[in-house]
């Protein structure tokens, strides 16, 4: 175990060792397995085809490993500059509430102040647009007012693909304090393609925060149109 474990985290190993190394692991099966091909996603190699052969392999015989590897996958996530490969593998592995669950939890371990690689919260955001709930609306809502713009910017994707209209108080307060006009137009194409409106008690607040957006027209009834 510990030769293959090696060499897989070994980015200047030879290409044919390392593949041997994986291929080794993966027909152990076993969480301790998957903790170490896990170790393949921190770094990349050229050319960028063996790179993707050999990320294609691990992944698979972590998934192969199923919810053994949970454990392992869920660590790896705390510390990983990118989660694409992992979220593929909770995707892959768990059922639709297990990996929901997976993603609120993740959710959870960030905050909305500035973070020096936003990455990792930005695609867990992301990830939940592909999930729903009431849980998943709530989580999502607080990254509204993250201090990174793209990360508000697919929080408004996400709280509008869960189809909720509650969410429309948390919409108009980050419509009144954001800057970026590319989240307000993205905020007033929800509404147009939702048909929401915004309550008679709301729509002073929101009329002035729409000053300097020239795409969409608010209309007197609360909705939106697109000019």
């Amino acid at each position: 175990m510990a030769g293959p474990a090696k060499l897989v985290a070994d980015k200047r190993a030879q290409t044919y060792d390392r593949a041997e190394a994986i291929r080794q692991l993966v027909e152990m099966k076993s969480p301790e397995a998957a903790e170490a091909l896990l170790k393949r996603f921190t770094f990349t190699i050229d050319p960028s085809i063996t790179d993707q052969e050999e990320k294609e392999a691990a992944f698979d015989g972590i998934v192969g490993i199923g919810k053994p590897a949970v454990d392992a996958i869920r660590t790896f996530c705390e510390k990983a500059e990118v989660l694409t490969w992992p979220l593929r593998m909770l995707r892959a592995i768990l059922e639709d509430e297990e990996y929901k669950a997976e993603l609120l939890q993740l959710a959870d371990t960030f905050d909305t102040e500035y973070s020096r690689n936003v990455e990792p919260k930005l695609q867990v955001v992301a990830a939940l647009e592909e999930v729903s709930g009431e849980d998943v609306r709530t989580s999502v809502e607080r990254f509204l007012e993250d201090v990174n713009e793209t990360v508000r910017f697919h929080a408004v994707q996400t709280t509008f693909a869960q189809g909720n209209n509650e969410s429309i108080d948390a919409l108009v307060k980050l419509l009144e304090a954001e800057e970026s006009v590319r989240i307000k137009n993205k905020v007033c194409e929800g509404f147009a393609a939702k048909g929401w409106k915004i309550p008679e008690t709301l729509r002073e607040r929101a009329q002035k925060a729409l000053s300097d957006v020239y795409d969409f027209r608010f209309q007197t009834d609360g909705s939106f149109a697109r000019r």
